[in-house]
């Protein structure tokens, strides 16, 4: 008996054996995939590390109003980065003329577009780098985006930027999370309302800002040169874009992403997190710039410096605009940074955030990360169009450059006082576990 169970006991040995034949193993242990390389996250250029923290989010002064939108709460935030200054003129412009670039491409084929094995459809942008804008064939033959002769005003065609729009497609994580798909799947994994392509939303979205923004946002006001010119002269490169929508300022992140990813992935390098609007409680988080209960990203309670100087731009007194330095936006590096080094928290333009905008949220958001979004559609009620904006404007008064103090926009406007930054979640504890 005991001669019958040890011959079993070596058969199945090896059966064992045999089946292991040709695989890799480590000595039985569990270490890991093997060969992968220890990887720490790059920081992108123009960006500043936040670090980790806690703060008190919310009012750091008298709620006059007492409207008890920002009532204080203790928060925590994972660390991230962020742009050093508000995106540029210039910066965003690299975004719209590579959409302009891919869509004459597209339109003008071979040999500025060329097609994989797979019948995949790529640009050519070493071709692409060689279109000549004032060639009659290029003009010839994108005719349909430039403005047509009835609506020129000299002979000289130019291009109707609001023809140059960029399309791609995100997925939508928070849909996708709804504990309900998760039910249904289990009940029916092949329910197409479950299908992936039901959280995959497909965006279309005009590039090129608003520039009579400067015009239509105010009234009997003479601000005909800066809609002119403000975009696209040099002489303004360094200034904070304006005239951008909420719509847009997420498009240029999801475009800023692909650009780097596409880069890492050349490198052989993996992908990192994508760039997006920092959310309402980062926001405020990065402009305190780690001092506690400041009402401004310098800390006092006060807006000038002990020399007398206006510390950022806005509209000072009663209405002296040029008192502080500035009269509409200034460059994106005026004024001091806030102690993590970034610039114009306060004033300059205000900035949109990732939020959306109810005065109650407060009171029901999470104490770790915490966020309110909500992409509203065309069929929703204005009311959920709100998007949060933080930091105030060169036309606005000291109350709006507070770090505390919340307003809004909604979500498919553009304004002349309105720019925004990028953030990206930064891989890891802290930027010191390195």
């Amino acid at each position: 008996m005991k001669l019958r169970i040890r011959n079993t006991f070596g058969l199945a040995a090896v059966a064992l054996v045999l089946g292991s034949c040709g695989l890799k193993t480590s000595g039985g242990e569990l270490t890991g995939v093997p060969g992968r390389k220890p990887w720490y996250h790059p920081q992108p250029y123009g960006t500043i590390y936040v670090p980790t923290g806690s703060f008190h989010m919310g009012a750091d002064d008298q709620d006059i109003a007492n409207s008890s939108v920002a009532r204080p709460k203790q928060v925590s935030i994972q660390a991230f980065y962020m742009d050093e200054t508000e995106i540029t003129n210039n910066e965003y412009r690299q975004f719209v003329y590579w959409v302009r670039d891919s869509t004459v491409a597209d339109k003008l084929g071979d040999p500025y577009k060329t097609t994989d094995d797979n019948g995949v459809d790529h640009i050519a942008w070493d071709e692409v780098k060689k279109i000549d804008y004032t060639s009659q064939d290029v003009i010839d033959g994108i005719s349909s985006l430039m403005y047509q002769k009835d609506d020129r005003i000299s002979n000289i065609p130019y291009m109707d930027w609001r023809k140059i729009r960029y399309k791609y497609k995100r997925f939508d994580l928070h849909k996708a999370a709804d504990i309900n798909n998760k039910l249904i799947y289990e009940k029916d994994p092949n329910d197409p309302r479950i299908k992936r392509k039901n959280f995959i939303i497909e965006e279309n979205i005009a590039v090129y800002p608003d520039t009579l923004t400067f015009v239509r946002d105010f009234t009997y006001s003479y601000n005909d040169p800066m809609a002119q010119t403000y975009f696209w002269h040099p002489g303004f490169d360094d200034y904070p874009v304006v005239g951008v929508s909420w719509k847009q300022a997420n498009a240029f992140c999801w475009w800023r992403t692909e650009y780097l990813n596409a880069s890492y992935t050349q490198q052989g390098d993996p992908e990192v997190n994508p760039f997006r609007l920092p959310t309402e409680a980062e926001w405020e988080y990065a402009a305190r710039g780690g001092r506690r209960f400041s009402q401004f990203p310098w800390g006092g309670p006060y807006t000038r410096n002990s020399h007398g100087c206006f510390l950022c731009n806005f509209k000072p007194l009663r209405g002296n605009y040029i008192e502080d330095g500035g009269f509409y936006p200034v460059k994106a590096t005026a004024y001091f940074p806030n102690d993590y080094g970034l610039y114009n928290m306060a004033g300059n333009v205000a900035e949109w955030t990732s939020s959306a905008y109810d005065p109650s949220i407060y009171t029901f958001e999470d104490d770790m990360n915490p966020d309110y979004y909500y992409n509203a559609s065309k069929d929703d009620p204005i009311t959920a169009k709100r998007k949060v904006v933080r930091g105030g404007s060169w036309k606005d008064v000291a109350y709006f450059c507070q770090t505390a103090t919340r307003s809004y926009e909604y979500q498919d406007t553009a304004k002349s006082y309105i720019g925004f930054r990028c953030a990206m979640t930064y891989m890891g504890r802290s930027i010191k576990d390195r």
